[in-house]
C-alpha cells in the first residue's frame, strides 16, 4: 500500500491528503469507521506484542489542488498502525 500524509485544519479535521508530493483537497467530509484485522491470515498467532484487532479507515472524496473543476476521486486510507500514519488502499490508488 502506498503511504500518504494527511493535513489536518485548525479543528484536527482532514483537510487534505499528500500523496506523491501533490496535494488533494478533501472535498467531502470524510467517513469513518474500524476493521477487524484478519491477522490469523498472515500467522498463527498475533504477533508478540501488537495487540491491534482494529484498524481506523477513512473514505474520502478528494479533488487536485484548488482546481473546483478537478474531478472527484474517492479513496480509502487505512491507519498504519507501526508509525501512525496512513496507507492507501484499493484498486483506486492505482487509477487514480
Amino acid at each position: 500500500m502506498e503511504h500518504v500524509y494527511i493535513r489536518t485544519s485548525a479543528q484536527g479535521e482532514p483537510a487534505v491528503v499528500v500523496r506523491g508530493g501533490r496535494e488533494w483537497r478533501i472535498a467531502v467530509e470524510p467517513v469513518r469507521w474500524f476493521e477487524r484485522v484478519a491477522w490469523w491470515e498472515a500467522s498463527k498467532r498475533m504477533p508478540r506484542g501488537t495487540g491491534r484487532v482494529d484498524v481506523e479507515v477513512l473514505q474520502v472524496q478528494v479533488r487536485l489542488g484548488n482546481n473546483a473543476r478537478s474531478a472527484l476521486a474517492t479513496w480509502q486510507l487505512v491507519r498504519d498502525g507501526s508509525g501512525g500514519g496512513w496507507c492507501l488502499r484499493g484498486e483506486d490508488a492505482v487509477a487514480a
